[in-house]
């Protein structure tokens, strides 16, 4: 079935909803609709052999359930079935909630959960209390949904125009529930090109999906081995937070006759419900820039507690974006490269690629990344290609067992303008990539050729040492009135009782001479021997008050001397990224000591891991690499639009005035 007959079930399935207006919310209709359509697709496979199922059901009625229920999934040839005579067309009009549950309780245990998390007998009761539930089964009592009208594809395509209309009229976000297919198609394609030795007849293969959504990536992934080998047994994986999506993530599941004990229900990333298991191929569209502060307590004790024993031992992205939380989720979940390794297809947005200075969450898991030489490949992906944001988006591509060639390279393509306008659009999805553009995109990745659209660097190219450069403190001093009261808003001042603070000033206005002192040290001495004079002794920490109130900042004054050392300016402290693999000292010379001849390295400051001077940080600045310098126009060209536009400007002037 075409695209244009998807959109037509789709809109006829949509249009039950007309019935619901006035006695639901528009965020309720989802909820109503998506169930009653998996009802009746389910009802539409298992046609075939219903007969045989009910034959056997009666047979076999006083077995135990168990051997049972293996009787009934052997005569539906499916991994589900329903034991029940009555199908949407034969519900009875005067109490169709009781005869409906009854339908659904018939169903086997795996497709009974589905409804459950729709929670669909509260829906159903509440439609038969406005008396409108007879009405909407007999609406999808004929929708034509079996797999000889609609292809499973075609089924998957159908749920998530739904899920995005249903979204969208209740303000909700699509796209956090699916991926369009064109990306997951180009994601699974680059994920799994070139993997022939992992594709042989007669192997298994694993496919997993920690944000799992409608099943998307999982489907398509099998698809792709599919068409490659139909002798490749592929195991699906997945888990998901939304009860609904993994409701039909799961009958899509069953209806494709796959099992579905491996996906899961529940947060992936403090509840790992597939802990010990190790894939072969990860694909993945994490939600972009969602925090994670709800899950922060459980993620930080497992960083904190396992390190790199558990899954966030590089380090913690900032709270207000969790996706890269997911990328470290998936790389603890790699294959050993001794047993293959793994391959990861993860869509993130552009801050993944530089937030966040040295030393800090993001640049120490890029890092990690980076310096164990995971990342293969990144490719920028158009704008306006996701339902729910028109952002630039990024596929990274991750492989712990790269070819000999691609060894501490990593491969930066720039896809953005590989896309084709939509005739209309779909909430921000304004775009989509083509098959023909796929394939190019594929190709360039796999050639693994230096060219205008295909960069490859060693992956120390994206690395930086991050000096600290001090300058030394100059200070001047004076007793003037102006500062002496700056003195009395000193808290160790205002801490003194009152004779001492008036002695103080007393002695400090016999300094008042107008003299603009330039040494520190020697305007200490005098200070201290102008107070023993006085009769004022000071604490530490006063006389320490006292010299800052009274100083000021003064690049002409003489250095501060700490020890006889300089003493570092604060205020001047200044940080310089020098490449990595440059000499510190050589880069400093060249470029900061011709500006600033009085400036120093911090030696002081060392990286925590390579235990060298300078923070190590890694960002990648992607646009930086493809960007092509636009000369301005000409002023002659300017010149003479200009007058083009003043001239047509006059003479619509003259028509109207004609």
């Amino acid at each position: 079935m075409n695209t244009e007959n998807h959109s037509q079930t789709a809109a006829f399935l949509w249009s039950i909803a007309d019935l619901l207006r006035g006695d639901f919310k528009q965020s309720q209709y989802g909820r109503i609709i998506l169930p009653f359509t998996l009802l009746r697709r389910m009802e539409c496979v298992l046609a075939p052999t219903k007969d045989a199922v009910l034959a056997q059901a009666r047979e076999h009625q006083n077995k135990p359930d168990a051997v049972r229920e293996r009787l009934l999934l052997r005569a539906a040839g499916q991994q589900f079935f329903n034991a029940s005579r009555l199908t949407l067309e034969t519900l009875s009009d005067t109490q169709t909630a009781a005869d409906l549950m009854s339908y659904v309780q018939a169903f086997s245990k795996d497709a009974r959960e589905i409804f459950e998390h729709f929670e669909f007998e509260n829906f159903v009761q509440q439609l038969d209390n406005a008396n409108l539930l007879y009405q909407v089964v007999q609406r999808f009592a004929v929708a034509r949904l079996s797999p000889d009208d609609i292809s499973n594809r075609g089924m998957g395509i159908i749920f998530e125009e739904l899920i995005r209309k249903f979204a969208e009229s209740s303000n909700e976000t699509a796209g956090e529930h699916f991926t369009p297919r064109d990306i997951v198609h180009l994601t699974t394609s680059l994920v799994m090109t070139g993997q022939d030795d992992k594709l042989k007849p007669n192997s298994i293969v694993t496919i997993y999906d920690p944000t799992a959504g409608t099943g998307g990536f999982l489907s398509e992934g099998e698809e792709y081995i599919a068409s490659i080998s139909e002798k490749v047994s592929v195991s699906l994986h997945g888990q998901e937070l939304n009860p609904e999506s993994y409701a039909i993530c799961k009958a899509d599941m069953l209806i494709k006759g796959k099992e579905v004990e491996n996906i899961k229900l529940g947060n992936t990333l403090s509840d790992d419900q597939l802990a010990a298991n190790r894939f072969d191929f990860m694909l993945s569209n994490p939600p972009f820039g969602v925090e994670w502060k709800k899950v922060q307590a459980q993620i930080t004790k497992e960083h904190n507690e396992k390190g790199f024993d558990g899954r966030f031992g590089p380090g913690l992205p900032r709270v207000s974006d969790g996706s890269l939380l997911f990328l470290l989720h998936l790389v603890s979940k790699m294959r050993d490269a001794r047993e293959g390794g793994s391959r990861i297809g993860i869509i993130l947005n552009g801050s993944p690629l530089f937030t966040g200075g040295a030393g800090s969450g993001e640049s120490e898991i890029r890092r990690y990344l980076l310096e164990q030489d995971l990342v293969e490949a990144i490719i920028a992906l158009p704008t306006d290609m996701f339902y729910n944001t028109g952002i630039a988006t990024y596929v990274w591509v991750l492989n712990n067992n790269k070819p000999a060639n691609r060894v501490d390279k990593v491969q930066l393509i720039d896809g953005s303008g590989h896309c084709a306008k939509m005739r209309k659009s779909l909430g921000s999805k304004r775009q989509y990539i083509t098959e023909e553009q796929i394939a190019e995109l594929v190709r360039l990745y796999g050639d693994f050729q230096a060219t205008d659209k295909s960069k490859i660097f060693h992956y120390k190219a994206f690395g930086y040492r991050r000096i600290t450069v001090e300058r030394p403190l100059r200070l001047n001093f004076q007793a003037s009135a102006g500062r002496i009261e700056r003195v009395l808003a000193e808290k160790a001042i205002q801490k003194m009782d009152s004779d001492a603070r008036e002695a103080l000033i007393a002695a400090l206005q016999t300094l008042d001479d107008g003299t603009l002192h330039t040494n520190r040290e020697q305007f200490a001495r005098l200070l201290k021997k102008t107070l023993a004079a006085n009769g004022v002794p000071l604490s530490a920490p006063e006389n320490k008050a006292v010299l800052a109130a009274l100083s000021e900042r003064d690049p002409q004054a003489d250095i501060c001397l700490v020890k006889g050392e300089p003493e570092a300016d604060a205020e001047l402290r200044d940080n310089e990224n020098v490449p990595l693999g440059e000499s510190i000292h050589d880069y400093f010379e060249r470029e900061v000591k011709p500006h600033v001849p009085d400036a120093w390295i911090d030696e002081d400051k060392l990286d925590p891991l390579d235990g060298q001077v300078g923070i190590v940080g890694y960002e990648i600045p992607f646009n930086r690499h493809f960007y092509v310098f636009q000369p301005p126009r000409l002023l002659e060209e300017i010149d003479r639009d200009l007058k083009a536009c003043t001239d047509r400007i006059k003479q619509m002037i003259e028509g109207l005035s004609a």
